[in-house]
């Protein structure tokens, strides 16, 4: 299909690029003009066009947890968040740690809605012992290596791993939990967790991962990235290592920019999740962090539950949904603190660049993932009618600002906002 979105402001971080007129998609590219004429044109007056969002922190459920979400619901959900390209992380069932296990995810996510690329285990079976086979896990497709969930448990087989991983071009992500101190805790340390005397779980749980990752990165001078970054010490942290010329790169999430622990005052395990809610210390500590640049981008975690499990407070399982209302979350939470040239940048272009992976920007001859959105328009979010399989968001019942009309993944459009009628032509 040959598409000509007329009349859209452009915004494009990665090229420095704001500007009005019109984009051309063809043969899942973007192009400087039509080889002919275009099999449609849409009139998006209003509407602004960005990168497609990368969203480096994706739990698929797949294999072996299907019931929660698969590859393809996942991707329905991510396309309608403006979501086209997703790192998958490995802590599936089971584990990814091995190259066959990559490959058939691989091959099976081609006709997904979004390009999904994955994450392969640091070790095997995620138990923190032993290192697996890198280089074949990279052969098989992984981009990256991860035992999110869990830290890797051994110091000395995370150095070795950085240094393995480097040498061959992998990206390590690091989940940063100090297991011991965080253990039994169900949501932040303070206030609230008195006051409703569940156990908390300190903030030196993630601040002393994330010192140990940083401290193992520096001394073999090799890339570490920290995943959903939750406390103002771990900003601290990753301010102090980047200054010193450590590799570290670091996320957050929108729940973390726009929630507190103050919601668990409910207690509804859908604002349950791991690391916990801060404080509005903490918070704001997030905030200041991507206004400087010491965070470099914003993923969801997506760790999609059924009611059932998390009809309990106490015994639920950690995690919450957040690909399709990522980009409205974050707009909401950081209205008059970034731009949404800046944003988009955290969502797209620097996740691109971390990860290696093709988009993240507009210029011909990119991939034409392709984002059509109305960064002012106000909607309140309805679990009943999210895209996945899963309904735990905490967003639920929220207004927020900003909202995904139309995404196009590879030039294929793969997602329309009910009800929304452009002009066609």
């Amino acid at each position: 299909m040959r598409y000509h979105l007329k009349n859209l402001r452009i915004l494009d971080p990665a090229q420095s690029l704001d500007r009005s007129g019109s984009l051309f998609l063809e043969d899942g590219r973007i192009a400087a003009a039509l080889s002919g004429e275009a099999d449609q044109t849409i009139d998006c007056a209003g509407l602004t066009a960005i990168p497609g969002l990368i969203d480096m922190h994706v739990h698929l459920r797949d294999p072996g947890q299907t019931h929660k979400e698969d590859l393809f619901t996942a991707c329905r959900a991510a396309a309608a968040g403006g979501v086209t390209s997703l790192l998958a992380m490995p802590n599936t069932t089971p584990p990814m740690d091995s190259p066959q296990l990559v490959r058939d995810l691989l091959a099976r996510a081609g006709e997904a809605d979004a390009a999904v690329y994955t994450a392969a285990c640091v070790t095997k079976g995620m138990k923190g012992q032993e290192l697996t086979d890198f280089a074949a896990l990279k052969a098989a497709g992984a981009i990256a290596l991860s035992d999110d969930g869990r830290p890797v448990g051994r110091s000395a087989c995370l150095l070795e791993a950085l240094e393995r991983a480097g040498e061959l071009g992998l990206l390590l992500t690091a989940h940063c939990e100090d297991l011991d101190l965080a253990s039994g805790g169900l949501m932040n340390q303070g206030e609230v967790s008195r006051r409703l005397g569940v156990k908390g779980v300190p903030r030196a749980a993630e601040d002393c991962g994330v010192a140990r990752e940083i401290a193992a990165a520096a001394s073999v001078n090799a890339r570490v990235h920290i995943c959903h970054v939750s406390t103002r010490g771990s900003v601290a942290l990753i301010r102090d290592a980047k200054a010193r010329g450590v590799k570290v790169t670091a996320e957050t999430c929108p729940h973390y920019l726009l929630l507190t622990d103050q919601a668990l005052e409910s207690m509804d395990a859908d604002y349950r999740m791991n690391p916990p809610l801060g404080d509005e210390a903490d918070r704001q500590a997030l905030i200041e962090g991507l206004a400087d640049g010491t965070l470099d981008a914003i993923s969801t975690d997506h760790a999609p539950h059924t009611p059932e499990e998390k009809a309990d407070f106490i015994t639920a399982p950690n995690g919450s949904i957040g690909m399709e209302t990522s980009l409205a979350a974050a707009l909401t939470a950081l209205r008059g603190r970034l731009t949404l040239g800046q944003i988009i940048e955290k969502m797209s272009g620097n996740p691109a660049r971390i990860l290696g992976i093709p988009g993240g920007m507009l210029a011909p001859g990119a991939p034409a993932d392709v984002a059509l959105i109305d960064p002012e328009r106000k909607w309140t979010v309805d679990p009943d009618k999210l895209h996945g399989k899963s309904r735990n968001t905490p967003f639920k019942g929220m207004e927020l600002t900003g909202r995904v009309v139309m995404t196009f993944s590879r030039g294929r459009l793969v997602y329309r906002l009910e009800g929304e009628e452009l002009p066609l032509s």
